[in-house]
């Protein structure tokens, strides 16, 4: 009975064990599945900037053969989107078309450039102008929208339908609703990276890019004239040449803080100067670790703080 009953409980550990073994590899097949959706969906995200880097990489290619080969060598060519206009008191007489739409189409192509990786970093003055600029297009079912090779001029939203994306052949994905295509053309002015066809009637919205880059150019300059004005208000920097403001303005870069949140601490150390923009910060200082820190002023839109920190 003994012998028996040894063998019964090594039985059940070995059941045990198994069970055990079973859970584990349902938890590794579980992994898997997501490295797997992991893994596509990074290989989506590199075939974009593959798209986009390609045209230069091939472009030196040419350049450096006709090198070799003796012929005159020519000025390497940037991936990048014409000018519209050079200043601006040009951009400031460019009228841009208005398109209307229902509150709903408008919440749709916002929230489908803020879903989109190379789009969604643009800033909301923006993005509102590029809502108003789009027109509204519609293809039957088969249709093709975009074309692999062909240079593209116009950057979509698609409101309703469907439409599948391939690449040399290959099938990379279908979308629906509420997704922006064709922005790689209209961004880095290379040629269509992928077609784009139908599988059903669609509606989009549309904007070329003309219309985009005078959007992008004109707020660029705004900000551009804006920080220039910042920096001449500073007294460390009256002194400095026009040039070295250009640049500075240049450099600087949009930085948002939430309400209550620190800027800057005092005692760390420091390494940013700062220019209001917009909204109003307290100044406060720490005489004491024990006491509060005492109130000093409230600073607003042109006021500067930090600027000892660029002297070291």
């Amino acid at each position: 009975m003994g012998t028996l009953r040894d063998l019964q409980y090594a039985l059940q550990e070995k059941i045990e064990e198994l069970r055990q073994r079973d859970a584990l590899i349902d938890e590794l097949e579980l992994e898997l599945d997501q490295k797997d959706e992991l893994i596509q969906k990074l290989q989506n995200e590199l075939d974009k900037y593959r798209s986009v880097i390609r045209p230069a990489t091939q472009q030196a290619q040419k350049q450096s053969a006709s090198t070799l080969q003796g012929e005159p060598r020519t000025k390497r060519q940037a991936i990048s989107a014409e000018p519209t206009a050079f200043d601006i008191q040009d951009l400031s007489h460019v009228t841009l078309p208005f398109y209307p739409k229902s509150p709903q189409s408008k919440d749709l192509i916002k929230e489908a450039i803020l879903d989109n990786d190379f789009m969604k970093n643009l800033e909301l003055s923006q993005i509102q102008e590029i809502v108003d600029c789009m027109y509204p297009v519609e293809y039957g079912k088969d249709s093709c929208i975009i074309k692999e090779g062909d240079v593209g001029s116009l950057v979509y939203v698609m409101e309703d339908g469907k439409v599948e994306v391939t690449k040399e052949g290959v099938k990379l994905c279908t979308m629906g609703p509420g997704k922006v295509f064709g922005e790689l053309a209209i961004l880095y002015n290379c040629t269509r990276t992928a077609t784009v066809k139908t599988l059903v009637n669609v509606k989009l919205w549309a904007i070329d890019r003309q219309c985009f880059q005078t959007i992008m150019m004109r707020t660029g300059l705004i900000k551009h004239t804006e920080y220039m004005e910042f920096l001449k208000s500073v007294p460390t920097f009256q002194s400095l040449p026009e040039e070295i403001l250009s640049k500075l303005a240049d450099v600087l870069e949009e930085t948002h803080y939430e309400n209550g949140e620190y800027i800057i601490r005092q005692g760390a150390r420091g390494d940013t100067f700062f220019i209001i923009s917009k909204g109003k910060v307290n100044v406060t200082r720490e005489d004491s670790p024990s006491e509060d820190p005492v109130f000093l002023r409230t600073l607003g839109k042109g006021d500067w703080f930090g600027e000892k920190a660029l002297q070291g």
